[in-house]
């Protein structure tokens, strides 16, 4: 057998013994997930906002609930930043969230985004 075809054989061999050699001998499992604290047994769902998802060829719209009755939605366009509308007094009236009260603004570019 050739020295160019017996070195990669050579080279798996070690590799094997070495990844097998690093393994502790004595892995132990792990305890059992602890019950949850009193009080918290059981997650109330209505708790959790209902989120529906609207898409259309300009834009989607993400619909937030809570016990029924809608009070954020998130607008994405096509193409765009997305923005929130909030009912801040539960009246039915949307507002831009980042339009509420006097807020200076900084000026602010976007430098990086992944």
């Amino acid at each position: 057998m050739r020295p160019q075809r017996l070195l990669p054989l050579v080279l798996l061999a070690a590799l094997n013994v070495w990844a097998q050699a690093g393994k502790p001998a004595d892995l132990q499992p792990l305890p059992a997930v602890p019950p949850p604290p009193p009080g918290m047994e059981a997650f109330d769902a209505a708790i959790e906002p209902q989120v529906t998802i609207v898409r259309n060829e300009k834009e989607t719209r993400e619909e937030f609930r809570a016990n029924g009755k809608l009070y954020m939605i998130k607008v994405t366009p096509v193409g765009g930043v997305p923005f929130y509308l909030v009912d801040f007094k539960g009246d039915g009236n949307f507002v831009q969230a980042d339009t509420v009260g006097p807020v200076t603004k900084p000026p602010m570019w976007v430098i990086h985004s992944w």
